[in-house]
């Protein structure tokens, strides 16, 4: 951000073509779905109307579905004022509109934002990092997410969470309800049968683990830079970022379809990330980030030190 100016240092990261890909591949993964499950007539109308209702939900409804997987709740300012006072505050230097505020029932020390744009945009905070941060960390956190917003990159977030979730129930589904005609059952139709109900079930959530993987991890560094830039204070995000990790060692989040799709988003791995599973997360290591700010800081110091005369 340009002090001066008030004008922001927007990082696109082709979010218009990545939401597209995203519902490009949401596509392919429901018509392998139907094939693999017999790939018959009669159940075609059925999953094109599930993707089209996939497609609808996930664009317009994207905020909603992720604070609902959290189990949030919107708060009024007489409920949260120093989340309000910093989230209004950090806009208004950005001259852009304010986001909703929600807060979590989770003591696992997290937040992340949502929504389509930045008219339909939600920031919404757990209660264990409303806990464990102090005011300076909090407003270095609501930074990055509020960064994430202006560089709009919550619309393609929320939507590879979305289409996790609907894709992720479609699999489990399947194992109750199976799939495909009598006559594919019998063997007699295109697809796979009961095999193929079963290895949908498993590849579904396999395929919204990929979708997610499709948010690139730059654009967390990119907002942990943009965010420090609006709030002055790199320092403050590095010092939350920290915390949060220790926190989340301590507090991790319960694993479950709803918050696993919603990972993505958060400003930090809400799971214990052990091994391999390291390779495959959507986050940069935070202590990467954390030298980065470090690094921010210094040379935010330099520039602003008066040469000796």
């Amino acid at each position: 951000m340009n002090g001066q100016t008030g004008q922001l240092r927007v990082h696109g990261h082709f979010n218009g073509l990545k939401t597209t890909l995203l519902f490009g591949l949401m596509w392919a993964i429901i018509m392998l779905i139907w094939w693999a499950t017999g790939g018959s007539r009669g159940t075609l109308g059925v999953y094109i109307l599930i993707g089209l209702g996939t497609t609808f939900m996930s664009y317009w409804f994207s905020d909603r579905i992720a604070i609902a997987s959290m189990g949030a709740r919107e708060v009024s300012e007489a409920q949260a004022p120093e989340l309000y006072r910093i989230v209004r505050e950090l806009s208004a230097r950005a001259g852009r509109p304010m986001p909703r505020i929600y807060v979590a029932p989770t003591m696992s020390p997290n937040a992340f934002a949502t929504g389509r744009n930045e008219h339909h945009a939600a920031v919404c905070c757990t209660q264990g990092i409303l806990q464990l941060l102090n005011e300076r960390e909090l407003r270095g956190v609501l930074g990055h997410e509020l960064m994430h917003v202006y560089n709009r990159d919550i619309l393609t977030s929320a939507v590879a969470s979305a289409m996790a979730t609907v894709i992720t129930y479609l699999g489990y589904s399947l194992m109750y309800f199976g799939g495909g005609s009598r006559d594919d059952r019998e063997g007699n139709g295109g697809g796979l049968g009961l095999i193929g109900v079963l290895a949908s079930a498993i590849l579904a959530p396999i395929g919204a683990s990929l979708i997610q993987m499709a948010i690139s991890r730059t654009r967390e560094f990119d907002a942990d830079e943009d965010g420090s830039r609006l709030t002055g204070d790199p320092m403050a995000l590095a010092s939350a970022l920290n915390k949060i990790e220790t926190g989340i060692g301590m507090a991790p989040m319960r694993q479950t379809a709803g918050t696993q799709s919603a990972a993505a988003m958060m400003i930090a791995n809400p799971f214990r990330g052990e091994g391999f599973s390291r390779l495959f997360s959507t986050h940069p290591p935070t202590s990467e980030r954390i030298a980065r700010l470090m690094q921010m800081s210094q040379e935010m110091s330099s520039a602003t030190q008066i040469p000796y005369q």
